[in-house]
């Protein structure tokens, strides 16, 4: 059967592999980004049904307009993945300028609250449907020279726990743990050692069957992606 699934952060990495992955078995796809020239790509390669926005996810009244005009247009998401994050150029936590850090927590935490607080309302009308919050294995262990980033990464897992705790029986909130995927942010932190790692494109091969695969037994669970 065929899902609505609801991607934040298309533009690149996860979720324009997940974009192509999940329209290819048959879903449709709702998904934002930043960068208005590659939403615009997407629309032109994909068309309708499937609907890209270019918004800022840190932005609640763009989040609001945009979950309403998808909620009208493809009904509420079986699927809701929030995957849009920025990370910080590797420096000691002192080092790092402040509106980078406001950056990262707009994006990587307010972001994620967005999303919920305005598409989780008509989720909760028909009591179904997977919120799968993105977090990292920098959400659950630390390294240096990403402290703000392992903040937000750390506050995604336990804003989760909180939320699933709030759903009722038939829903479910997962923090997911992508593993460590060749991506522009890895890049950023690991340099030429990011090569070592599956592309985003064979992370989504596995990642996608696996995200489809979620439901309401998974409430609560803090997940990692098996690639």
């Amino acid at each position: 059967m065929s899902k609505v699934i609801v991607i934040t952060g298309v533009t690149q990495g996860l979720g324009r592999a997940m974009v192509s992955e999940f329209i290819a078995a048959g879903h449709t796809v709702a998904g934002c980004g930043r960068s208005a020239e590659p939403i615009a790509e997407l629309a032109s390669q994909f068309g309708a049904p499937h609907q890209f926005t270019a918004l800022d996810v840190a932005d609640d009244r763009a989040v609001q307009n945009w979950a309403a005009s998808v909620v009208s247009e493809l009904g509420p998401p079986d699927l809701l993945l929030n995957n849009a994050a920025v990370i910080n150029d590797n420096a000691p936590l002192w080092e790092i300028p402040a509106e980078e850090i406001d950056s990262i927590v707009d994006v990587n935490i307010k972001g994620t609250i967005n999303t919920i607080r305005h598409f989780v309302p008509a989720m909760l009308e028909k009591q179904s449907g997977v919120i799968v919050n993105f977090s990292s294995g920098w959400g659950r262990s630390a390294s240096g020279e990403v402290a703000s980033y392992c903040a937000t990464k750390w506050a995604v897992e336990g804003l989760t726990q909180s939320l699933a705790q709030e759903l009722p029986r038939g829903m479910a909130a997962v923090p997911l743990n992508p593993g460590i995927i060749n991506t522009r942010l890895l890049q950023s932190c690991f340099g030429a050692h990011a090569d070592h790692y599956p592309t985003a494109e064979e992370w989504a091969e596995v990642a996608v069957p696996y995200l489809l695969g979620l439901s309401a037994r998974d409430n609560g669970q803090p997940l990692t992606v098996p690639v």
